[in-house]
């Protein structure tokens, strides 16, 4: 009979190693390097000799990404690298984003509080020639308040009624071609809305030029953005809740009325309020419509209006320097204007949105 024997392996006390544990950046090192590579990249441009603030802008975002991947690449491996540069990329590309809008907000508010006062908002171009300083806008605001409200009534009922039947009823070949089109008219350019406004209620049904005019263009580029908004937030409603409702005995028009639309009215008031604020600053139509006038015109439906981006445009045509101190002081106030509608939309999402309970 034989002895087993057993072989042991030796016993260290040695822990083993932590594969996961690695050197990690700080976390003041993205802003490090940006610092860096911003200062580089002025440093490189201000050596060439470029007057582009735009070439050292691109010269530090390309020092930044090569930099992020550098160092990372350096402490913490190739694959944090590789993240690092797709993070450093999105970056860069927010930055591109961003510092034009906020450019543009700066010179327009810059630019505009020169001639913005009461005067300005009070007053109308009048008895003032366009080369001389003074005037206001009074007359552009009245009539842009008019046709905007005139486009919302048009195209918000028809937009509603129009997404309703598309989720709720439409099937078949009738609805793909409302898709269809509804998705056409969203890409329609606004020259060719105010050409066909044009053509058919100015010249063939001979009704002149008028802010009413101009409003009908305008509805047509808001219907589509009606359309598609409050049909996402229809289909958003649980169907749940409308086989709740079928199941009492409701019918189904009244299931719609009382229960889809009040669950849904915040999100159709913010897609609303953002579709009049896409075409509070269209031009070409009014331009062609509207036709432009001096004078104030409270009556939208004779005689020819202004409105803000005519107004814009008009005097920014001119080339003198009191028209343009009127066209960037306009401009603020359509910014504004277009910036208290999306502050109202985001107001009404929050305020209408379904609370729930614990």
């Amino acid at each position: 009979m034989s002895n087993a024997t057993t072989t042991s392996r030796p016993v260290t006390d040695a822990p083993a190693p932590d594969s996961l544990s690695t050197a990690r950046l700080p976390r003041w090192a993205p802003a490090g390097i940006a610092a860096v590579s911003v200062a580089l990249g002025c440093g490189i441009g201000l050596a060439a000799g470029w007057q582009s603030k735009v070439q050292w802008g691109l010269i530090s975002a390309l020092l930044f990404v090569l930099a992020s991947y550098t160092v990372t690449a350096k402490v913490e491996g190739r694959r944090q690298a590789r993240d690092r540069v797709a993070t450093s990329l999105i970056w860069v590309s927010f930055v591109l984003a961003i510092v034009p809008l906020v450019s543009l907000a700066w010179t327009t508010v810059v630019r505009g509080m020169e001639a913005l006062d009461g005067a300005f908002l009070s007053h109308s171009m009048a008895g003032l020639a366009n080369t001389d300083a003074g005037g206001g806008i009074y007359h552009a605001l009245i009539g842009t308040l008019e046709q905007v409200g005139i486009a919302t009534l048009i195209a918000a009922p028809i937009g509603l009624l129009t997404a309703i039947y598309l989720v709720e009823y439409g099937k078949g070949r009738l609805a793909r071609a409302v898709t269809f089109f509804v998705d056409v008219m969203t890409g329609v350019p606004s020259i060719v809305a105010g050409l066909f406004i044009l053509s058919t209620w100015v010249l063939t049904f001979d009704m002149g030029f008028s802010g009413f005019a101009g409003a009908l263009a305008l509805s047509i580029l808001m219907m589509p953005v009606v359309v598609r908004s409050t049909e996402e937030m229809l289909k958003l409603v649980p169907n749940e809740l409308r086989e709740a409702s079928l199941a009492l005995g409701v019918p189904k028009w009244r299931t719609i009325l009382k229960v889809v639309l009040p669950t849904a009215i915040g999100g159709i008031t913010t897609g609303v309020m953002l579709a009049v604020a896409r075409i509070a600053g269209e031009t070409a139509p009014v331009l062609l419509l509207v036709f432009g006038n001096a004078f104030i015109n409270n009556d939208p439906f004779n005689g020819a209006q202004s409105s803000l981006p005519l107004f814009v445009y008009e005097q920014y045509k001119i080339g003198t320097d009191a028209s343009f101190d009127r066209a960037w002081a306009a401009a603020l106030v359509l910014i504004a204007f277009v910036m208290i509608l999306n502050l109202v939309a985001r107001g009404v999402a929050r305020w209408k949105a379904p609370k729930t309970g614990r």
